[in-house]
């Protein structure tokens, strides 16, 4: 069966291109060769509305320009779609949504995280134990390392993502191996995410922000940028930020620095762009997750800024990153690209597990300190085209992709036959007891784990009926080689080695204007899971694991208002660790049937919305002894409704409001489905105020926003069977100051 998606997109709208609070153009960059040469058109694409001439100031580049943004200027009319580049949602048979730089700004959004937080299909939780954002996708998880950068694996920190380098946050929903290829970290078998970063704007920036956060966090950023040179062709934008404080979790102290420098070459028919960053975060006192170990039910959540992590939980993230992207025109039609990354990652944590032993919130307490290292190579290249075969025309990709890492670890524990004991609503002050378990050179970390995969795609759009009947054919084939090591750096042989052909085939069909149509069947090959801690293979990649999805939906534009409805089932086996042999590994499979729904624009001059709902029926199968057969699988929430507005006062011109509510739905924090998570609301506020000042011609863009205003008190997720709190209430003031 497939799933009914409807994602409004467009072009410009009936209120033309929607500028952002600084009064530029929100359409993002992309790098270079992003987009093939299209042939001369003076007819207007379906869904639009033809405007007279108008001046568009402060665009972004950085190579070609990718969809605008769609009526509100909240989010994209499109998005980037792997080897297909940056498409029209509107013309593509898979479910897009990007999100622009201008909800990130007014929302305050410091991470990746809170962002996707905007779409039902997305739920967001933190890693085994550690401080790091990972996200469910249509119920399948997605790690921080498997978010590209302008299209690119592997570039980004792998942990947490700041924004203060991001122009745009683009979600592929829906399996995508043909799309992107094999991920670095096995994940997103249920969608994709993109970063887009700050290219140079052609109106020159220099712009300083101010702002605070409870209980005492200190932000400063700086972003600056400019174009220079004959007809403009050179751009630089520097953007940096720093963090530091008390969070509004009891005893939580966090710092980040994060700089990132993009500098981008447009020629007539060449473009160049590069793109080099830094990021460091240091977390002191971090509230972690909680295993629920023996407890028989999930306890009731304490307090929202209860800290019940032992103080010494801390650790410290830092990563420099960067790629370097060029594309040709050799003709009108036909453009070749290429696109190289790299990425080094160190990390130097100790980790603070809790594992509930009871339902009164006792639970026992165990260290684990862990240095990790990786370096990670990425690539890719290819080329784009079109042409007409009679009245059948072509949209030719063929690309190639691929990456190279290499990860070095250690880890030291303490006991688990003598945890400390502690209270979830009554933490105790604990001491950080020594280690009794090593594996491998603290000092001097060894190999655990390299991995390579290499991918190469080839795909054929073809249109019909003046392109009213678009049909994509491609596949994708990709090789991957995993190889393992013991805790001493010893090669576990042999390596695991597969390779796949992953096809992809779509329609998309245009009956009216305004409605698209659309089915697709795409597949997924990734590398498996890393076993768990209280495995007997902990640390090593185990196997490969195969998905499938079918999926069915419309999608919609009104010009000011746009939707979509998807339908879907996608299947992937599911890991857990053998009652026997403790052995983690593929055994059985999951699942997932789910309905999708949103809306956005800017129904009024007024108000810019964004509305998304989600089901999944999340099945289990083939499980241990057939024992859980039939259960929902862990951690997906049946349902999840987000409703995001945005409005500016009739009164007062230059003060807006906005508002978000998020409500997630019931879900387990075991296969036996007896650990059931009561569903739970949480509302966002916001208010800005753009004061002019100097020559009336710049402004002050003061915002002040409140997440989560109840202070409520829930389980936010049960992802992989450990419970993730909800973030307390946190206020956060700033003031941006534009020269």
């Amino acid at each position: 069966m497939g799933l009914l998606s409807i994602t409004l997109v467009g072009s410009l709208n009936a209120y033309g291109a929607e500028p952002d609070d600084q009064g530029r153009d929100i359409a993002a960059p992309a790098p270079a060769g992003d987009v093939a040469p299209a042939a001369p058109s003076t007819t207007p694409a379906a869904g639009t509305t033809t405007l007279g001439d108008m001046l568009v100031t402060g665009q972004l580049t950085g190579g070609t320009n990718p969809p605008p943004a769609y009526a509100g200027g909240q989010v994209a009319s499109g998005g980037r779609i792997g080897v297909l580049g940056e498409q029209d949602a509107f013309n593509t048979p898979f479910s897009v949504i990007s999100y622009t730089s201008q909800i990130i700004d007014n929302q305050q959004d410091d991470t990746v995280g809170s962002v996707l937080e905007n779409d039902a299909g997305v739920q967001k939780a933190y890693g085994s134990g550690t401080a790091g954002e990972i996200f469910q996708i249509r119920g399948f998880p997605l790690y921080g390392q498997d978010i590209s950068f302008g299209g690119l694996y592997g570039v980004l920190p792998r942990q947490i993502v700041q924004t203060n380098f991001v122009n745009r946050v683009e979600l592929f929903k829906g399996a995508n191996a043909f799309a992107n290829g094999v991920s670095p970290g096995g994940s997103g078998v249920g969608g994709a995410v993109n970063l887009e970063p700050k290219w140079a704007t052609d109106d020159p920036i220099s712009r300083l922000k101010l702002g605070y956060a409870s209980d005492s966090q200190f932000e400063q950023e700086v972003d600056v940028g400019r174009r220079f040179g004959k007809n403009q062709r050179f751009g630089v934008r520097l953007d940096a930020q720093h963090e530091k404080g008390d969070t509004a979790l009891n005893d939580e102290n966090a710092a980040d620095t994060s700089v990132g420098l993009g500098l981008d070459y447009r020629g007539e028919r060449a473009r160049a762009s590069a793109y080099f960053g830094y990021q460091r975060q240091h977390l002191k006192h971090f509230r972690s997750v909680i295993y629920t170990s023996n407890a028989t039910e999930v306890p009731e959540p304490p307090d929202a800024d209860t800290n019940y992590a032992p103080s010494y939980a801390q650790t410290e993230l830092k990563t420099e990153f960067g790629l370097l992207r060029g594309s040709f025109d050799f003709t009108d039609h036909w453009t070749g690209y290429a696109a190289i990354g790299a990425n080094h990652s160190r990390e130097d944590s100790d980790y603070a597990g809790l594992l509930l032993q009871d339902d009164q919130g006792n639970a026992g307490a165990y260290r684990i300190s862990v240095p990790y290292e990786a370096n990670l190579f990425t690539g890719q290249a290819g080329f784009r085209g079109n042409f007409d075969t009679g009245p059948i025309s072509h949209k030719i990709n063929v690309g190639y992709s691929g990456y190279y890492r290499r990860m070095n670890t250690a880890y030291r524990q303490s006991s688990l036959a003598a945890l400390q004991s502690t209270n979830i609503y009554d933490p105790a002050a604990l001491p950080s007891p020594p280690t009794v378990v090593s594996g491998g050179d603290f000092d001097n970390p060894p190999i655990r784990n390299r991995h390579r995969a290499d991918g190469w795609a080839i795909s054929d759009t073809a249109g019909l009926f003046n392109d009213k009947l678009l049909l994509t054919v491609g596949a994708r084939y990709q090789s991957l080689r995993i190889e393992n090591y013991s805790a001493e750096g010893v090669f576990n042989e042999p390596a695991i080695v597969n390779h796949a052909v992953s096809p992809a085939y779509g329609v998309v069909v245009k009956p009216l204007d305004w409605l698209s149509l659309y089915a697709n069947h795409i597949e997924a090959l990734q590398a498996g899971d890393s076993a768990p801690t209280q495995s007997a293979n902990f640390g090593q990649v185990v196997g490969i694991a195969e998905s499938k999805q079918n999926e069915v939906g419309g999608k919609v534009d009104f010009g000011t208002i746009g939707g979509s409805l998807a339908l879907y089932e996608i299947e992937q086996p599911s890991a857990y660790t053998d009652p026997v042999t403790n052995i983690y590994g593929y055994y059985g499979k999951q699942r997932n049937r789910g309905l999708e729904v949103s809306v956005f624009g800017k129904p009024t001059k007024r108000l810019r919305l964004m509305a998304s709902a989600s089901w999944i029926d999340p099945e289990l199968s083939d499980t241990a002894n057939g024992a859980n057969d039939g259960n929902n699988a862990v951690g997906v929430a049946d349902y999840r409704f987000v409703f995001q507005g945005d409005w500016q006062l009739p009164s007062l011109p230059n003060w807006s409001a906005n508002a978000r509510v998020i409500r997630s739905g019931t879900q387990y924090a075991d296969a036996a489905n007896t650990l059931k998570l009561a569903p739970w609301t949480r509302i966002d506020l916001g208010l800005r105020y753009k004061m002019p000042w100097g020559d009336n011609e710049r402004h002050i863009t003061w915002r002040a926003n409140v997440t989560n205003v109840a202070n409520s008190d829930y389980w936010a997720s049960a992802q992989s069977g450990y419970l993730t709190q909800g973030d307390p209430r946190t206020f956060k003031l700033s003031a941006t100051v534009d020269f």
